[in-house]
């Protein structure tokens, strides 16, 4: 029987999920894209199985099922989504959005209404924050590029002697916007950013636990798993996300907050409906 083809998301966050099934080629193959790349393979049926932005989830047809009990989770700051803006949120107008986003897009389309209370047009961007900062006023960045972007250093680009002046409010150089430590700020909830999710049939259960058997091992060796993604130099930083920004549970208040995610999305027309979560069976 042929391998089932994952499609994995391309960055730091998603190597805990995908620990040691290089070993299982006898049932996996496995391949890495960004993520809005692994949902439109997933649509168009070249993967089996993907790692995919959880807003997918309700475009898909209703034959998805996703893999129980696993998902890449924030509660609070998530580090590696973040709207890096040179302006204070009540003067943005205009948004750069990193194209490899789906799920981030749609969160931060939510938080400007019921958060931020700004109505900005968004401009689909290649993730470059200098070229999208100098088009825009705000950029939304996420993955490893906005773990590693460092505000300080990308607002010295930006930055003059006196600051800038907002109708009274000063600002100088770029802020970052946690975008995981505002969503739970609002609701209270962790937010979803992706999991594994594919068509009913496309996974028994011995396949669900191997998934499963691959996150436990991931956490268990997040730090090697850091280290060997990142390298020497930044493999404090990736160590410390593993462990303290990104969790990998996709239990019952992580069902709330996917849930909440979805009726906002529908509220606000980014989907045309809320879809109820439904799960591979586990035995």
């Amino acid at each position: 029987m042929a391998p089932i083809r994952l499609g994995a998301v391309a960055y730091l966050n998603a190597r805990p999920l995908v620990h040691g099934l290089a070993e299982r080629a006898d049932l996996f193959s496995v391949e890495f894209d960004p993520p809005s790349r692994c949902a439109m393979r997933l649509h168009e049926h070249s993967i089996d199985v993907g790692m995919i932005p959880t807003i997918e989830y309700c475009r898909g047809p209703e034959a998805y099922r996703i893999v129980p009990g696993l998902g890449i989770v924030s509660e609070g700051p998530v580090a590696s989504v973040a709207l890096f803006t040179r302006k204070p949120l009540a003067a943005i107008r205009t948004v750069a959005a990193d194209t490899s986003s789906r799920t981030s897009n749609g969160l931060l389309r939510i938080l400007c209404a019921e958060r931020f209370g700004i109505s900005p047009e968004f401009r689909p961007m290649a993730p470059n924050a200098e070229h999208m900062l100098t088009d825009c006023d705000a950029a939304l960045i996420i993955g490893d590029p906005a773990l590693f972007l460092d505000p300080v250093a990308l607002g010295a680009a930006f930055s003059s002697p006196e600051g800038l002046d907002y109708g009274g409010q000063k600002m100088e150089g770029v802020q970052k916007i946690d975008l995981g430590a505002e969503w739970t700020a609002m609701t209270g909830l962790p937010f979803v950013w992706a999991f594994w999710a594919g068509r009913a049939d496309a996974l028994d259960a011995s396949a669900v636990r191997a998934l499963v058997e691959a996150r436990d091992a991931g956490v268990r060796a997040s730090d090697q798993v850091a280290t060997d993604y990142c390298g020497p130099e930044r493999a404090a930083i990736g160590q410390a996300y593993l462990r303290d920004n990104i969790q990998y549970q996709l239990g019952k208040r992580e069902q709330a907050g996917l849930r909440l995610y979805y009726q906002f999305a529908a509220v606000h027309g980014l989907i045309e409906k809320a879809r109820e979560p439904l799960f591979y069976q586990e035995q």
